[in-house]
């Protein structure tokens, strides 16, 4: 089937009527796929994530204000909580964006957070060229639909607690110690980098996180550190007692 009868395909699965058939297109294609398809006729999509994510951040910001009367740093841990990447990949996952990706041969072949990473910018392209083709109250009912229902999950499970805040907090208490957060590596052009960050305590290295930004990479990191907390705790004291 044509790449064009294939997202036709998934835009009648959701009930999209896009009036550029060639933007809803776009979105689909990654930068990868370019490289082995230089003469393919649409740009790849990180502007249209780029706008995308703005969008998500507006209306999720709109909705939390609008419906609940939290303090703002309360709201501000939710929203990041719901618009984070794992959030938006699980969800393009369940919209099988994964099935319509324009990749390499090399990206084809990416799974875990590589692939994870991916299918979140699709999702914000997604949102971004619904922005455009219909319309900010097209594409806040769909984010209401598949993104803003899920604040009750965030909150059930303690997806929007901050990880640094937390570690910090547990580190002082029963350790005697604040955490510290170095970067370990970057890579990935300007536009687009990805930061491995490791979080040490008394010299030692407890977890290692990666994100787009310094700070995603952080919080990774330390929500890796509390996943294992526990034994972290007793390899250091017992090495502080030997």
């Amino acid at each position: 089937m044509k790449i064009e009868a294939r997202i036709q395909q998934f835009a009648d699965s959701l009930d999209l009527k896009f009036n550029d058939p060639l933007l809803l297109q776009q979105v689909f294609v990654h930068r990868s796929y370019l490289n082995e398809h230089r003469s393919f006729p649409l740009p790849h999509n990180e502007r249209l994530e780029f706008l995308g994510d703005a969008v998500l951040e507006l209306v999720a910001t709109e909705f939390l204000y609008l419906n609940h009367d939290n303090p703002e740093g309360e709201l501000t841990n939710w929203r990041s909580a719901l618009v984070r990447g794992e959030m938006l990949a699980k969800i393009a996952n369940e919209l099988n964006l994964n099935d319509y990706l324009l990749l390499s041969k090399g990206e084809q072949r990416s799974e875990g957070k590589a692939r994870q990473l991916i299918l979140a910018n699709a999702f914000e392209a997604l949102i971004g060229a619904m922005y455009l083709d219909l319309g900010y109250e097209r594409a806040k009912e769909f984010l209401t639909t598949h993104l803003l229902r899920r604040l009750d999950e965030v909150l059930e499970q303690g997806l929007h607690i901050d990880a640094k805040s937390d570690l910090q907090e547990k580190s002082q208490e029963q350790l005697g110690s604040t955490p510290s957060y170095t970067i370990l590596q970057s890579s990935g052009p300007d536009h687009d980098r990805e930061f491995t960050v490791g979080v040490y305590v008394h010299d030692e290295l407890l977890a290692e996180g990666a994100g787009k930004s310094k700070q995603k990479a952080e919080q990774s990191a330390a929500t890796a550190a509390l996943k294992v907390w526990e034994s972290i705790v007793e390899r250091l004291q017992n090495k502080g007692a030997a």
